[in-house]
């Protein structure tokens, strides 16, 4: 559905520490490393897209967070939630909910939710129940 998704930060140094520990927890590489340009791209394993992009804004302007934006990475695994937060909170990202169960969302929503350094608002949700091979 989607190409791109793209955040911004204010410290490109700061961020590729952050991403490059955090999103390897859930199988996503550094496809493109141009700090001096000020641009990150990261994509699944051995994929080539949809890809997740960071950078210094083009207007040169200060990188904000949106208010009411939650940028969700989904995992075929609970363990990756898990490993995903833990590797954020690491790297330091702040909490934004801890791994769990959201029946709210539905039966078997697994998610965690965290802010990277420059308050960018993460999620990684798993939507399969503990049984393997079921779906929502």
């Amino acid at each position: 559905m989607f190409s791109h998704i793209t955040v911004g930060t204010n410290d490109i140094d700061r961020a590729k520490q952050f991403y490059d520990q955090v999103l390897a927890a859930i199988g996503l590489r550094c496809q493109l490393d141009d700090r001096v340009a000020g641009w990150l791209c990261y994509v699944p394993e051995g994929d080539s897209g949809p890809e997740f992009l960071i950078c210094r804004p083009i207007d040169g302007g200060k990188a904000t967070f949106g208010n009411g934006v939650t940028i969700g990475f989904n995992v075929r695994e609970r363990g990756q939630v898990d490993a995903f937060h833990k590797a954020a909170l690491a790297a330091g990202g702040a909490d934004e909910g801890a791994p769990g169960t959201r029946p709210h969302y539905h039966p078997n929503y697994y998610g965690a939710y965290v802010r990277d350094p420059d308050g960018n608002k993460l999620c990684c949700v798993c939507h399969r129940s503990d049984a393997p091979g079921l779906f929502p």
